[in-house]
């Protein structure tokens, strides 16, 4: 834990405030609580002025969400900011304040944590501390003041809801893993377009104590891509992209993007057409050294168990070191791709013997009115494309403890980067297949031998009962 922020995965939120979709839900403090409960480390909160402009409202705005006050939620991160974890929280501010309430929110935000803060002053780092260094202290990260615009030009920030497929169309657990994402025009509904060298970006007086606060800049400057991810050896910053602008520019700047992540930190988050607070693949950003994937905590689906799976690992303390290889360049200055053609490193051979606990946790009818259930297992990788797979058990019909006895072998180029995946159904001659548990688990913190592994709700609650027992062999 004594690399530089830089070098970690972090367990990233989204619109920490929701308690649901983007569009119509409460804001609260609620699920910024149970966020900080399972382990995660970055809140965001979207701030804006009340009606009266005179306080801090927290909501997704332009949208018929309902706010919470901001003071509300920075008093709950202080109470909960370590109980999961003793590693920093990163609070992500997306700021539409005048520079009057702006300086509001650095008041708040000081008395609020104290000594909890850590605040290196006005100038950007020149190298991000460690996570043991920054035990039990709070960071903030968020552009350096800009002008507020009036709120009179409201237009949706998201357009085209039209484009996005309806989430019912698709599996009630979500769509399975895929690397062929279509790309369209709709970049979010966040901008880190902003110029801090433009002086007519600044024609209102900056709240000098507000950019105090910021320890981590975040920002895009000027131009385009190529400039977005230039590296200052002088200086560290944060970049945010959508999962769009990712995936375009892994095609022409790929390499860039890790150079780019070996010193600083890249943010990705949701496309603003997910109104049903669904998520992407965070392996696409994971596997290109992003460390703050951002993720719809209260969306729930193969993404984010991906992503509860991956911050199992170190502990459950939501910062998981990068694999080296993503950290270094090579002896001709090359850096790792993760579509390149790559030998087997270890090959991970899983066998699925019998599941139970059904029997405890659900009632008699709740998978098949007239008779015992039917169940099947899917057992899989998530990871680099050339290692993502996933298999399938035979079905076992009428028992409620299924004794499948199988094996599976899974080849694995990145196993760093590797998630083993566990679902199990229940097979449904007429209707869709029932939700029967899940599980994912960090594959280079996996132990060989016989294991019982609980199974989790769609929610990511683990079930009292239920458990597979399997077997775990690196060969």
């Amino acid at each position: 834990m004594n690399a530089p922020l830089s070098h970690y995965f972090i367990y990233n939120g989204h619109n920490s405030h929701l308690t649901g979709n983007q569009l119509s839900s409460d804001c609260s403090d609620a699920p910024i609580v149970n966020a900080l409960h399972r382990g995660v480390r970055v809140i965001e909160l979207d701030i804006w002025p009340n009606s009266t402009k005179d306080d801090i409202h927290v909501l997704h705005g332009r949208t018929l969400t309902t706010p919470v006050e901001l003071i509300k939620c920075l008093r709950s991160i202080k109470e909960n900011a370590f109980t999961a974890s003793e590693y920093p929280v990163v609070i992500t501010l997306e700021d539409h304040l005048t520079p009057d309430l702006q300086a509001k929110v650095a008041e708040m935000i000081k008395e609020t944590f104290g000594d909890m803060l850590f605040c290196p002053g006005e100038e950007c780092l020149k190298e991000f501390p460690s996570p043991e260094s920054l035990k039990k202290r709070v960071m903030i990260s968020t552009k350096p003041p800009k002008e507020y615009l009036q709120a009179k030009d409201a237009k949706a920030k998201e357009s085209g809801s039209n484009k996005g497929k309806d989430s019912s169309e698709e599996e009630a657990w979500g769509r399975e893993f895929s690397f062929k994402t279509k790309i369209d025009d709709d970049d979010g509904d966040e901008d880190d377009g902003f110029d801090e060298e433009d002086p007519k970006s600044q024609q209102i007086a900056e709240p000098v104590e507000y950019k105090r606060l910021i320890a981590i800049h975040a920002g895009k400057g000027k131009g385009g891509m190529q400039d977005w991810l230039r590296v200052d050896p002088e200086k560290v910053r944060r970049l945010s992209l959508s999962e769009q602008e990712l995936e375009k520019a892994i095609i022409t700047h790929g390499r860039e993007i890790v150079r780019f992540t070996q010193r600083n930190i890249l943010r990705v988050y949701p496309k603003g057409i997910r109104f049903d607070s669904s998520n992407y693949n965070p392996l696409i950003a994971w596997m290109h050294g992003a460390q703050m994937v951002a993720f719809n905590m209260q969306g729930y689906g193969r993404s984010l168990w991906s992503m509860h799976g991956m911050f199992r690992a170190n502990g459950g303390c939501g910062y998981v070191k990068k694999p080296d290889f993503l950290l270094r360049a090579g002896p001709l200055n090359e850096v790792f791709d993760p579509h390149a053609k790559l030998p087997v490193k270890t090959t991970l051979k899983v066998t699925v013997y019998m599941g139970e606990g059904w029997y405890y946790d659900f009632h008699r009818t709740h998978f098949d009115a007239y008779s015992p259930p039917d169940f099947y297992a899917r057992i899989g990788i998530a990871g680099v494309p050339s290692d993502t797979v996933m298999k399938k058990t035979k079905t076992l019909e009428d028992n409620w403890i299924p004794t499948w006895d199988e094996v599976f072998v899974y080849p694995l180029t990145v196993p760093e980067l590797a998630l083993l995946r566990i679902e199990v159904h229940e097979y449904d001659m007429s209707e869709k297949d029932d939700f029967a548990g899940q599980t994912c688990l960090p594959v280079p913190e996996l132990r060989q031998g016989i294991r019982a592994i609980p199974l989790h709700s769609r929610k990511g609650e683990e079930y009292k009962s239920v458990k597979l027992l399997m077997r775990f062999e690196f060969v």
